[in-house]
């Protein structure tokens, strides 16, 4: 007799109706003039020095963990009224939260007897 899994089925992810959608367009881009990219580039970008990226160093940002997490449903009604990327703006208060209190010094925990 086999046993029965205990894991839910996985949902298979819908997909987008527009292909492109979170994928650059390499063709156009490689196509683009640099007297395109100069016309359309912000202002401030115009006064930047020739050796600007000379010292630019690739940083890989920190792998995500997927979790399930509880908030109260005010909190999360807060984050989400501030547009797309909520989850984004959670992990970084929590992020400022934690480094806020590695600098404080460690102390043990008080056992209550």
């Amino acid at each position: 007799m086999s046993a029965k899994s205990t894991t839910k089925p996985r949902r298979r992810a819908a997909r987008s109706r527009d292909p492109k959608r979170g994928k650059a367009d390499l063709d156009r881009i490689r196509r683009v003039s640099e007297a395109e990219i100069r016309r359309t580039s912000p202002p401030e970008l115009e006064e930047l020095p020739a050796d600007f990226w000379d010292d630019a160093v690739v940083v890989v940002p920190d792998s995500k963990v997927p979790i399930s997490l509880r908030v109260d449903s005010d909190v999360l009604a807060w984050f989400r009224a501030r547009g797309p990327r909520y989850q984004s703006r959670i992990n970084a208060v929590l992020r400022s939260y934690m480094k806020g209190i590695g600098r404080e010094p460690r102390t043990k925990p008080r056992v209550l007897k």
